[in-house]
């Protein structure tokens, strides 16, 4: 990985996985969360059901989901798990 900063804080699951994914899904990865580091509320929300839940969103491109949860006080997201179906 490279020594660029993360545009989110990523949880140790979510560390872990990132770790794991070949490096263009990793890039992916940075970009998804780039994109939903500008605008958190782009994204669709995780259960759309739960009106409380608004700030944990699903950020899906391709095989790539990153489910995150925004800090509104702090103003930056946290990753709380990747998944890659690849």
């Amino acid at each position: 990985m490279s020594d660029t900063p993360w545009p989110a804080r990523l949880s140790p699951k979510a560390l872990s996985v990132l770790e794991e994914l070949p490096k263009h899904a990793q890039e992916m990865a940075r970009d998804v969360l780039d994109i939903a580091g500008r605008d958190p509320w782009s994204f669709p929300p995780f259960d759309a059901r739960d009106p409380e839940g608004e700030d944990v969103r699903s950020a899906s491109v391709g095989q790539l989901t990153a489910v995150y949860w925004t800090n509104r006080a702090a103003g930056r997201l946290y990753v709380i798990d990747i998944v890659w179906l690849g």
